[in-house]
């Protein structure tokens, strides 16, 4: 019987009970609180493996790409099965993989943000309603299925100092000049708690590869400016073959400020934004099967590489 949670809305809730059954059931899991959201909602890596070429790879670090949480939640599952089973994940033997790699994953960067979204925050609470006070000043910008960012209004993925100025030049043209449901980078880089996390995690680990998801549009990003090591290509080729996406630039108007940005900058190694699924976001958990199918190859290959 499956444990996690894929055909309902998905959020902070359902994580903490889904990672509770797989701790009972799968003894050899590591699961670990790194840091908290704006509201205190802990923010949770798990550990597969435990080999000394470590990975990393995140989800929902914008609020309405939710959908991408339970697609790394249930990687986490199929992964232990095979470990049990002694089987294989996209041709690889978990077993052997258990041993060569640890994976770490952060399967929800933004938890107050994909509650607000998925409606797992109560309307009356102060937290809404700071949110809805926010939104109400962006009136093109539906509500809450805009919201991309946190609870102060800030987008998580333009919080890295990797052309933050840059950014910030580009979405204050743009009129995103204060707290917004999406494209505000927050008053400084690494202002925010749920950016300061994931920021601070990455710099206590030595990953030789990043992967951030998003949604959508069914393509790879795989450059920071100048900073792209030379092997980032071909690993990202590996990547949209076994998908099927589309292996792309990076639009101008994104391409400063992001976790893979900062982590390809700082370290000159490959990170990935993939972005799943395809439609106006939030996108319906009717397409989690397919997305998960197109995705659990990039997962195994990540670890692999």
């Amino acid at each position: 019987m499956s444990i996690v949670s894929t055909s309902i809305s998905y959020n902070s809730d359902v994580l903490r009970q889904n990672l509770s059954l797989l701790l009972r059931t799968y003894s050899f899991l590591n699961v670990q609180t790194v840091g908290n959201s704006v509201l205190g909602k802990p923010i949770y890596v798990i550990k597969l493996g435990r080999g000394s070429k470590k990975v990393f790879y995140s989800a929902s670090i914008h609020a309405n790409e939710w959908i991408t949480s339970p697609v790394l939640m249930k990687f986490i599952e199929d992964y232990c099965q095979a470990y049990v089973n002694n089987s294989t994940l996209y041709g690889y033997s978990i077993r052997s993989l258990f041993q060569s790699t640890s994976i770490f994953i952060m399967p929800m960067v933004n938890p107050d943000g994909v509650d607000l979204v998925t409606g797992n925050m109560a309307i009356s609470s102060p937290s809404y309603q700071k949110a809805l006070h926010i939104a109400s000043q962006f009136t093109s910008i539906p509500f809450p299925d805009g919201w991309k960012a946190n609870l102060n209004g800030v987008d998580l993925n333009l919080q890295f100092p990797a052309g933050w100025e840059n950014a910030k030049e580009i979405k204050y043209a743009q009129g995103f000049t204060r707290p917004s449901p999406r494209d505000f980078v927050g008053y400084g880089p690494l202002t925010e708690p749920e950016a300061l996390t994931i920021y601070n995690f990455t710099l206590s680990h030595d990953f030789r590869l990043v992967i951030s998801y998003h949604t959508q549009g069914q393509e790879i990003y795989w450059q920071f400016q100048d900073f792209t090591p030379p092997t980032s290509r071909a690993i990202g080729e590996q990547f949209a073959n076994s998908s099927g996406y589309l292996l792309a630039d990076t639009p101008y108007n994104s391409s400063f400020a992001g976790y893979k940005d900062w982590f390809i900058q700082n370290y000159r190694r490959p990170g990935y934004t993939i972005e799943a699924g395809i439609g106006e976001n939030p996108l319906p958990i009717s397409q989690f099967n397919e997305i998960y199918q197109d995705n659990l190859g990039i997962l195994v290959l990540g670890a692999t590489l």
